[in-house]
């Protein structure tokens, strides 16, 4: 399974504003020098997450990208899905049809409950972390990290 560039780089970009807050703000070549990429793939970074409301823009002298909400409040869901959208959608059957119109599985699928399954362990966990949790784990200091792998439970050998 695969995140995108994209998705990489915006994630990095908006933290870049997230963490000065909803009264802060950034510019694209502060942006860009802060992350290393380009100042045009910064802005079409932020372009997206303006559109989808995640962030918003003031032009002028003083102006700059601010994040539209707290950082508590967005999650990392949110974004990945402005970003470039889900793991599995209800279109992803289509758009793997192979040289056919309709899926040869249509009916009897095994993968698409595979598929399903994903989604919806990747959407509870991106959905439960926010920007600012993000934030604190990228601090220095003592954090109860939410990365943290929860205890296997041991499986006796037979």
């Amino acid at each position: 399974m695969k995140f995108s560039s994209q998705e990489e780089y915006g994630l990095r970009c908006l933290l870049q504003i997230a963490r000065l807050g909803t009264e802060g703000s950034l510019t694209i070549p502060e942006i860009s020098r802060i992350e290393g990429l380009s100042q045009t793939h910064v802005a079409k970074l932020l372009m997206i997450l303006r559109k989808d409301g995640i962030i918003t823009s003031t032009r002028g002298q003083s102006g700059g990208y601010s994040i539209a909400r707290k950082p508590s409040e967005v999650s990392v869901k949110e974004v990945l899905e402005a970003l470039g959208g889900r793991l599995y959608d209800a279109e992803f059957c289509e758009r793997h049809t192979g040289q056919l119109d309709v899926c040869k599985h249509s009916v009897d699928c095994g993968l698409k409950s595979l598929w399903q399954v994903i989604q919806v362990a990747v959407d509870d966990v991106v959905g439960s972390i926010s920007l600012a949790d993000l934030i604190a784990e990228s601090q220095p200091g003592p954090n109860v990290s939410f990365f943290a792998a929860p205890a296997r439970p041991t499986v006796p050998i037979r």
